[in-house]
């Protein structure tokens, strides 16, 4: 398949501009939003890697910066997931007021602390989202809202880490939505191993067509 154009965005988002990277395929059925863990950005080599993956299923991509230069020189920021929700929802609420990705079905996909902005997005807006995958996501930072996330739900935790599947383990039990937790055997936080990132991408951009397509 012949890779879609990428285009930079600037996103408006509480009185600031957002950089991002938008490439929708054409005739994709849906959209999914990137939101990326602490000290990360829309450059992340292992987000980059899995949004290729998923627009290769023929659905479109935007990974955007959560936070500006100057805000994520502020370390609080990155942990302030409150705000990272907000940028979020802005976000998504952007997205649905142009013409060329208005209609298209949506889905986040949140690493690490992005994971906890991603599910907490994800039940403030009920069943406007309609996927939602979590990398070594820190789950447990949106513990009051899980029980409000409808849409269907993957979390994929590496086997060796042991602390966030823990979390993610507890944080799954109290889903009440469509739902599946997804372990990488051997594992690490990063997904670094031989073959474990294309594995973790697979099972996402399997998850986003089932639900998006």
């Amino acid at each position: 398949m012949t890779s879609p154009p990428e285009s930079t965005v600037s996103i408006p988002a509480d009185g600031v501009k957002l950089d991002g990277s938008l490439s929708v395929p054409a005739d994709a059925p849906g959209l999914v939003v990137f939101a990326h863990g602490s000290g990360s950005s829309r450059h992340s080599p292992r987000n980059n890697y899995v949004a290729d993956v998923i627009r290769e299923h023929g659905i479109g991509t935007l990974l955007f910066d959560l936070l500006t230069e100057a805000e994520d020189r502020n370390r609080e920021n990155r942990f302030d997931i409150s705000l990272l929700t907000e940028r979020l929802i802005a976000v998504t609420e952007w997205l649905w007021t142009r013409e060329t990705t208005a209609d298209l079905r949506l889905g986040y996909f949140g690493a690490s602390t992005g994971a906890a902005a991603a599910l907490r997005a994800a039940a403030h807006f009920g069943d406007d989202v309609d996927a939602v995958v979590s990398r070594g996501g820190r789950v447990d930072m949106a513990s009051d809202a899980l029980a409000d996330v409808r849409a269907p739900t993957l979390f994929v935790v590496g086997g060796a880490d042991t602390e966030v599947l823990e979390l993610n383990r507890r944080a799954f039990e109290e889903l009440t939505c469509e739902k599946d937790l997804h372990v990488v055997p051997g594992a690490g936080h990063l997904f670094e191993g031989d073959g474990e990132l294309e594995v973790m991408a697979d099972r996402a951009a399997d998850w986003f067509v089932e639900a998006l397509a």
